[in-house]
């Protein structure tokens, strides 16, 4: 088997029915040419959720703050309603999907995640957030990789005494790339790859780059967690990692080896 490329694909491109057709296609082309894993997060339909039913939103460095009503609105939604909506929107493009969490067979295990230090200074404590351990390749991944199906994984994981905890979209796709050997980690959003102070996209950075923009509070709060995710990626052997805007770019074209890539960011070691 070909090495995979892992997709995460953030929830503002989930949304609307027509989209979510285009986008469908695209996936189910990518994952014609390469094994292919998908890892959806839903932050805007979330926090609707949250408002309807009158708990506050919180988050730091574009991570959720979640408490235990918090955790029952982001279960339901992501494993609930995102999930199966993207699976049935891929199987009418013709891919082979199956809607799963992290919780799934040990697709993750987690451990709850200690406070982090800010950005902006401090520490915070997240809350029922779950932080991957590295305990191998996920055989159900794999197994469901070799013939030939198209996983499509809900960010929410398990300790291994079953307690469910939220865990961060591109933390997750970052974790199960590393853990599977991938190719390529494909983050694929609402902007065109990382913008420089002008609002121009960046083509390529380095892991060394990355980190001295988070650190000199150059990236936006929601770039924070997705340029960690990208270090942590390369770190664990990952080819390279693309940031890019999952409304303009063919996905298809970010196959690993598909030539010179355009209109997103490329990261490397």
């Amino acid at each position: 088997m070909k090495k995979p490329i892992v997709l995460k694909l953030g929830g503002e491109l989930l949304e609307q029915p027509d989209e979510l057709q285009v986008l469908a296609g695209r996936i189910a082309r990518l994952a014609g040419r390469a094994p292919l894993v998908v890892v959806h997060g839903g932050g805007r339909e979330i926090d609707a959720a949250l408002a309807t039913a009158g708990i506050p939103k919180q988050q730091v460095d574009g991570l959720r703050v979640t408490d235990a009503r918090t955790l029952d609105v982001v279960v339901a939604v992501l494993a609930g309603a995102i999930n199966t909506r993207l699976v049935a929107a891929l199987r009418a493009a013709g891919a082979r999907p199956v809607g799963l969490t992290g919780a799934d067979a040990a697709v993750v295990t987690v451990k709850r995640a200690g406070p982090i230090a800010s950005v902006a200074g401090g520490t915070v404590d997240l809350g029922l957030v779950g932080s991957p351990i590295n305990n191998g390749a996920p055989q159900l991944l794999t197994d469901l990789l070799t013939r030939g199906y198209l996983p499509v994984v809900a960010c929410i994981g398990a300790t291994r005494r079953g307690q469910l905890l939220n865990v961060n979209a591109d933390t997750l796709a970052a974790h199960l790339a590393g853990a599977l050997g991938a190719a390529r980690l494909v983050i694929a959003g609402g902007t065109s790859g990382v913008l420089d102070e002008q609002g121009r996209t960046i083509d390529t950075l380095t892991t060394r780059s990355a980190a001295q923009m988070v650190k000199a509070g150059t990236a936006n709060k929601g770039m924070v967690a997705k340029l960690d995710a990208c270090r942590a990626a390369l770190k664990k052997g990952v080819g390279d990692v693309v940031i890019a805007n999952g409304r303009e770019v063919a996905l298809e074209t970010l196959a690993a080896g598909s030539g010179r890539l355009t209109g997103c960011t490329q990261v490397t070691r």
